[in-house]
Formats: C-alpha cells, structure tokens, sequence
C-alpha cells in the first residue's frame, strides 16, 4: 500500500466529505435490488465527488469470481475485461480475497498496473480499491479513480460508506433468497391448496387465528409478507391474531408483548419497507407498556383487474424484468438498446401506477399481465436489476 495518504485528516473538510456521503447513503432509500444500489453508489461518487470513474464489482455466491455490476464517469460498459474477475485475480480479485484495501496517488507507478500508459493519456493518478464486507469476509469491491490526488479525508469518508454500502448489498441479497426461498414454499403449497389462514395458524401454533370474511387467493407478494410476519409475531410473544377479508384489502391484525430490549421499528423494518413497496400499509400503536398491537395491510388484493393498456413491447420487457434479466440482458435477448429498454420500462411504471420497478411487476402479476413472476431458468437471478 502507497503511503503517499498520510497527511493529518482536516476536521472540518472531513465533515464536508461525511455530509456527500450521507446524502449518498440518503439515495438508497427504497433500493432492495443490488444493481440499482450500486449505480447510485458510482454516479453519487462521480457526481459528488467529482471521480474520473468509479466501478463496483459483487462477488457470486460460488465466491469463485466478482462480476461488475456498475460502472459510471469515464467508463459505464459492463463488458470488456474486468467484467468478470476471478477471486484472487487482479487487484480487485486479491482486495476481494484479503480483504485489504488499497489506496494510492501515483496510479502510473504503480507495477501491478496492467497498462501504465492508459493511466497516463487518461490522467489517473488517483485509485481506491476497498472491500465490502460482512462479518470480515467480502461480498463487493468499490473502485474509485480520480485525476487528482485523493485526500486523506475522502479516504476515510469512503471507508465509512463503504461499511453502509456493504449492509445496504448484503440486506438487498438476503431478501433476494427470502423471496426465492419463500416462492418455493408457496409453490409447494399451491400445490397442495393449503388455505393462507391454515399456513399462518401452521405457525401461529401458540395462537388460536381469527379468520373474517371469505378467503380468497393472494399473489406471491402478499403470500410472502403475511408469512413472514407470521414468523416474526411467533418469536416475539404473540396472543393475538385476526385475518380479516374485505372488499378492497386484506388486513392482518395481531397484539404482542415486546421484550423490553427490542424495538418494533427494527423488528418489522423489512417487512415494513417490502409493503411500502407494493402499495400496502403497515401500522403499530403501543396499547399498554410493552404490548404492542400491529395492522397490516394490502390493498387492491382482490379488485377486479383494471384496464392497463401495456403495449406488447411493454409487456414483454416487464415479463423479462420478473425473470430476473438486466436491461442489457433484455436489449440483446430483444435487439433493440439499453435506452429503449429504459424508455419501455419506464412507460409501464407509469401506466401501472408504479413507484419502482419492483411494484411494477408486482402490479403487472397482480392484474394477470405476466404468465409467472420467475421462470425456472431465471430464479436465480431475480431482482438484480
């Protein structure tokens, strides 16, 4: 590592940098796909900091290889010869493998540099390599590039988002195989027919469910979040729970008693956010000390299907967005460019009344548009766009 960053950190331009960084950290609100997470993290870090480049790369589940997944300022292909680097490979592979970051303003000395000249005609002299990780072992790499000499404060600022990126990353792929992991068990009950209220009472072994009013279907959205509410009201007290069917929605009501030491907000943050997402409620009000009563709602669960004029293009870019495929993916499986696949998409947010691509597809299921949310061949890459 280069020792060329060890000036005394200026107090009062490292609280300039940590304000770009919060604002950073801001932007990720309602991102629970990886690949949207990580090009807000390289356009904030160009457009804020004023990069020459920045790329990220995440590391696949087989931790055999990092695939690059955002790459923005000077370079924004995902091609070429970094698009897959081997673990251990290359400087962003061993930052990957060690977990060490690496840090210097002399990027055309450097000798692992592969091409010195390219630095030199491009003006890089700045290059910050540091790890993402969990628990000490790395899921990403963040890769910064400047023309000038990168100072000691944005080192340590880009420590710190570092450090937040990696829980945003590591929250947005456990959610991922929730949801996997929950559609297989859905299916499993399809299957078999078992009613929602009978899987909730399944889990609710404690608690004796209330059903009101004819139950009906539910998508695999509404299936996954009641479920696993379920599981949460199970491992925290729960002595009362009510499933009720009406017109226009279907709320979950229930009572628990919360260990002092606990908070609701961050017991039933995912579950909250997901439901946000979809276009669904969720309420709590403390009753009496620790006893705590939780409403859940999703609307629109059983209305009839409205007249949402998707074009046949529309449809079927949103049909390839469920099963998991990229813009890029999608524009060379349809022959067309990654703009005009920007464009579709984000006529059909509109047309469906959407907040994000993720409630479009929803929305897009819910009102039978989509033959399936996941294919068998794409499920394993759901919702990384």
């Amino acid at each position: 590592m280069s020792d060329d960053n060890n000036d005394l950190i200026n107090p009062t331009r490292l609280l300039f940098e940590l304000q770009n960084i919060n604002y950073l950290n801001q932007s990720l609100s309602g991102c629970i796909e990886p690949k949207a997470i990580a090009t807000k993290i390289t356009e904030g870090l160009v457009d804020k900091f004023n990069c020459a480049f920045v790329r990220l790369w995440l590391v696949e589940s087989d931790r055999i290889a990092l695939t690059l997944v955002a790459s923005s300022g000077l370079y924004t292909r995902l091609d070429g010869d970094f698009a897959s680097v081997p673990m251990g490979a290359y400087k962003v592979g061993k930052i990957a493998q060690h977990g060490i970051p690496f840090l210097s303003n002399q990027l055309a000395e450097e000798s692992w540099v592969k091409d010195r000249q390219w630095a030199i005609n491009n003006h890089i002299c700045g290059f910050a390599g540091l790890p993402l990780a969990i628990a000490g072992q790395a899921i990403g790499v963040l890769v910064v590039f400047s023309h000038q000499p990168m100072p000691a404060e944005f080192l340590e600022a880009l420590r710190i988002l570092c450090s937040s990126v990696a829980v945003a990353l590591n929250n947005a792929q456990l959610y991922q195989q929730e949801s996997k992991a929950r559609l297989q068990h859905h299916n499993s009950n399809l299957s078999t027919n078992t009613p929602l209220s009978e899987q909730i009472a399944n889990i609710l072994t404690n608690v004796r469910l209330i059903l009101v009013g004819t139950e009906k279907p539910l998508n695999i959205s509404g299936n996954y979040i009641l479920l696993k509410t379920a599981e949460i009201l199970k491992a925290n007290n729960c002595n009362y729970c009510r499933l009720t069917y009406q017109s226009d929605r279907l709320d979950l009501e229930s009572m628990l008693v919360l260990n002092s030491n606990l908070k609701i907000e961050a017991l039933f943050r995912d579950i909250s956010f997901v439901i946000s997402n979809i276009g669904g409620k969720f309420n709590t009000d403390v009753l009496d000390n620790n006893i705590i009563k939780i409403k859940l709602s999703l609307l629109d669960q059983h209305n009839p299907k409205q007249n949402i004029d998707l074009s046949h293009r529309e449809q079927e870019i949103i049909q390839l967005l469920a099963e998991g495929m990229r813009d890029r993916e999608i524009a060379q499986k349809l022959f067309i460019s990654d703009r005009t696949v920007k464009f579709h998409i984000n006529n059909a947010v509109t047309k469906l009344n959407a907040k994000t691509r993720i409630q479009a597809v929803h929305r897009a299921y819910s009102q039978g548009l989509l033959t399936s949310v996941i294919e068998s061949n794409g499920s394993d890459k759901i919702k990384r766009q």
